[in-house]
């Protein structure tokens, strides 16, 4: 299982290589010169990859403006938190503001609603 990361810089490298796979697709767009339809439609899906990427980076900048800013108990540098658990941005420690998970062992699953009520069940 690979690592978890922050929630907001995993979807900022989502929208970044939107960009590059956008330009990617441009590129080869190029090598089809000689037939003009097949390049425009390359030339067009590489422009909605990287207008796709400007909506996710739209998106992530108003829901970090709503996250909740915390100071990390381990780094002490200030990171965003979305959700109940999270990383921390800098040193990949594990958060949360719900006192009901403090000691618990780090899983994403607890920011799914059914996992809610799982754990308000066990109280």
């Amino acid at each position: 299982m690979k690592p978890y990361k922050n929630k907001i810089n995993r979807i900022r490298s989502f929208a970044l290589s939107l960009i590059f796979i956008g330009v990617v697709i441009m590129y080869f767009g190029i090598f089809f010169r000689k037939h003009e339809i097949i390049m425009l439609i390359f030339m067009i899906l590489g422009l909605l990859a990287i207008i796709a990427s400007t909506v996710v980076y739209a998106w992530i900048g108003t829901l970090s403006t709503r996250a909740v800013q915390i100071v990390c108990p381990n780094c002490g540098k200030a990171t965003k938190m979305l959700g109940r658990v999270d990383m921390c941005g800098h040193c990949r420690e594990p958060l949360t503001l719900d006192p009901s998970l403090e000691g618990k062992e780090f899983d994403e699953a607890y920011n799914r609603p059914a996992s809610k009520k799982e754990t308000s069940e066990e109280k």
